[in-house]
């Protein structure tokens, strides 16, 4: 069982930028890959980018390449999304995921466990 806790998102001006972090519960995180997701009203809920259980292998949405970076630390349960150069059109509740696969996963229906979500806005 893994409880995820996500915190860092808020309010942010275009070509800005924001850290999301995502608390995990558990001694097992490290067995966990993790992934980034996001919800914009009323659109379904889009893969970001994710991260392998050692943090070696990271992969990203073509709309986040190269803004967007995914990290981890084991020793702190935690990872994080850091997120550069936003644009409007990234404005949307941002979920963490966590699924035991050992590859990178880009499909919601294979993570295990989400959080509650953080809502990132961004204006223009």
């Amino acid at each position: 069982q893994v409880q995820l806790v996500e915190s860092g998102g808020g309010l942010v001006q275009a070509e800005g930028s924001l850290r999301l972090s995502c608390a995990a519960s558990g001694r097992t995180f490290s067995t966990y890959s993790m992934g980034w997701f996001r919800q914009a009203p009323g659109k379904e809920r889009d893969f970001v980018g994710c991260i392998n259980r050692n943090g070696g292998t990271t992969y990203y949405a073509d709309s986040v390449k190269g803004r967007f970076t995914i990290s981890r630390d084991n020793a702190k349960n935690m990872v994080y999304l850091q997120m550069n150069s936003l644009k409007p059109e990234d404005t949307a509740v941002y979920y963490c995921a966590a699924t035991p696969a050992l590859i990178v996963v880009i499909t919601a229906d294979q993570y295990d466990y989400w959080g509650q979500g953080t809502q990132v806005t961004v204006s223009s």
